[in-house]
């Protein structure tokens, strides 16, 4: 019987899309098992938690924030004579073990209290976009952390699932086989796309696998609130650049072409504003592509003052609920990142897409929209207008083709669940 599930995902460092995506697996089990306990396992508990109003463990030895409390507190009273008696002898032990030692002794540690707390658990979903890669930290990060969790939720017991998940990057050999060996424990595998599907497989995995959209397209928004975007008379554009190649933060540090997408924004959003269109600001990874929001706020606010123009607006977003009635109120979306089309797509906005990765790409060619996605390695200002206005042209289109590609996700995307988180597989 199943009692308590745990679900799993990279998440807590401001992407709206993993938040999303936990949100609508919680909702569809919740539907159908009511009763069932559900945690979270991430990368940040003390953001998870009150964002899913549910219990919160971490997956690594080192979280995304920076401000949680570790351990206990002060030790008792009675016992910290002792301790300061043998504190130099600790010292010089920690200085001896730490470099070499001090990080196997964390991590063994470390899973020693995470096999007591998965041991609770009878069912383990791994959920979520991007998790099957290496690119952010090589192969001791994502990969490993996967691999760890699933093997010890298989001590332990209980059920695995790989719910519609993205593979890839996956370029280290080490990388491969984690991944390799996680999903061959699996009791189930499904991917979101067949790239990412045939990328596990050239990693070796061999089981069978199954092909699902995205969980997020599974998430009820029929009861968003309201919300008005000021503006001028003309649409609003959802303009959603991100930190793409920027040494501060991304993974690929390259200044020149940051530069470069940046000011073709700019110089794109500047054209947009002088026929009359109004620009919304946002991403939906609120943390980690604010700078490059403000930065190009800024610029739009400083150049051609002169000209008549639609207004600027950066949004101030938190929480899923407040970034998809943004996206309701805005009438074009162009966007970096592959939530960002999801988002636009579950909404019915028309959506323009500067692909920085090949997930991006294939969602809108499944959507049948691959003549507004733009390689964001190619594009320039002029080669947005040029897009931007067939998409204003083909609008209607667009918009009918786009509801019933979503009608036909939702449909299978039930059927998914109804067929896991059934009666007969709960008992």
């Amino acid at each position: 019987m199943i009692r308590k599930i745990a679900l799993l995902n990279h998440m807590g460092g401001g992407n709206l899309g993993d938040d999303a995506t936990q949100s609508a697996v919680i909702q569809n089990i919740k539907a159908r098992w009511p009763d069932v306990e559900i945690a979270l396992f991430s990368m940040n508990p003390a953001d998870t938690a009150p964002r899913h109003g549910v219990a919160a463990y971490p997956i690594r030895t080192e979280t995304w924030n920076r401000h949680e409390k570790r351990g206990p507190g002060s030790p008792p009273a009675r016992w910290r004579q002792r301790i300061l008696a043998v504190l130099p002898f600790l010292r010089t032990l920690k200085a001896a073990t730490a470099e070499k030692l001090g990080p196997l002794w964390k991590e063994i540690r470390f899973l020693a209290n995470a096999l007591r707390v998965i041991r609770s658990f009878d069912l383990l979903v791994v959920s979520g976009g991007g998790q099957l890669l290496d690119s952010w930290g090589g192969p001791w990060k994502f990969p490993y952390t996967i691999f760890k969790w699933t093997l010890l939720a298989k001590l332990s017991g209980a059920r695995c699932y790989f719910l519609n998940v993205g593979a890839g990057p996956l370029t280290h050999p080490k990388a491969n086989w984690f991944i390799r060996r996680a999903l061959a424990l699996a009791d189930y595998v499904s991917f979101r796309d067949e790239n990412s599907r045939d990328l596990a497989q050239t990693a070796g995995f061999q089981g069978k696998a199954h092909i699902a959209a995205d969980c997020v397209y599974a998430l009820d928004v029929s009861a968003l609130p309201s919300h008005d975007v000021a503006r001028k008379d003309g649409p609003v554009v959802g303009l959603s650049p991100m930190a793409y190649g920027d040494p501060r933060v991304y993974w690929q540090k390259n200044q020149a072409v940051y530069e470069s997408l940046i000011g073709n924004v700019v110089r794109f959003g500047d054209w947009l504003r002088e026929h009359h269109y109004n620009l919304s600001l946002f991403s939906t990874d609120i943390w980690f592509d604010l700078p490059t929001l403000e930065e190009v706020r800024s610029r739009l606010e400083t150049s051609n003052g002169h000209r008549p123009r639609g207004t600027v607006n950066q949004e101030h977003i938190t929480t899923v609920g407040e970034l998809l009635s943004r996206i309701s109120s805005m009438d074009y979306i162009v966007t970096c990142r592959f939530h960002g089309v999801v988002f636009a797509h579950l909404l019915n906005k028309p959506v323009l897409a500067l692909s920085h990765h090949p997930k991006v790409a294939t969602l809108m060619s499944d959507l049948g929209l691959s003549k507004y996605c733009v390689d964001i390695h190619r594009c320039d200002a002029a080669a947005l207008q040029d897009t931007f206005l067939s998409l204003v042209a083909e609008r209607e289109d667009i918009k009918s083709r786009m509801a019933e590609r979503a009608s036909g996700y939702r449909t299978a995307l039930a059927a998914q669940f109804d067929h896991l988180f059934s009666d007969g597989v709960r008992a």
